[in-house]
């Protein structure tokens, strides 16, 4: 019996240990540095189940503004919604790196959305350029799933 509690233990602290690793990556790469360029963006979507959102944005970078596209899909997801996002973009060393497909860490951004609701995003893309979205949803949705979007320069 003690050499059960003992495993558990172990699995518990290595747990929080990766946990807090984890984090502090995170926060080390948003918070504590200054972002190499920032966005905005207004996106719209109907899903039911299975669906799409489209919209536009502009990055700025460099202290230009570069017009972008952005496209998701979304698994799990229902409703119809409309949102408006800003936010930092950290690693971008080059302009070119901002293109891409941008995941969702984790357990992605779960929940119900009636009327307005105010949520908090960070997407990476494969060029390791790293998106914390502040955005405001409007209309009424179900997210059972994370997501990701496509953002390309245009």
């Amino acid at each position: 019996m003690e050499k059960v509690r003992m495993n558990n233990v172990k699995k518990i602290a290595v747990l929080v240990f990766v946990i807090a690793a984890m984090t502090g990556f995170t926060q080390a790469a948003t918070r504590e540095s200054r972002p190499d360029a920032t966005l905005r963006m207004s996106i719209g979507g109907f899903h039911l189940g299975i669906g799409g959102s489209s919209g536009s944005g502009t990055l700025t970078y460099r202290g230009r503004n570069y017009p972008f596209r952005v496209s998701g899909m979304a698994i799990g997801r229902v409703g119809v919604t409309s949102s408006s996002a800003v936010g930092d973009v950290f690693n971008l060393r080059h302009l070119r790196d901002f293109n891409g497909n941008y995941t969702v860490g984790g357990a992605g951004t779960r929940g119900v959305t009636l009327g307005a609701g105010r949520t908090g995003t960070i997407m990476s893309n494969q060029a390791g350029v790293i998106v914390r979205i502040s955005s405001t949803q409007r209309g009424v949705a179900v997210n059972a799933t994370g997501g990701g979007l496509t953002m390309q320069l245009q």
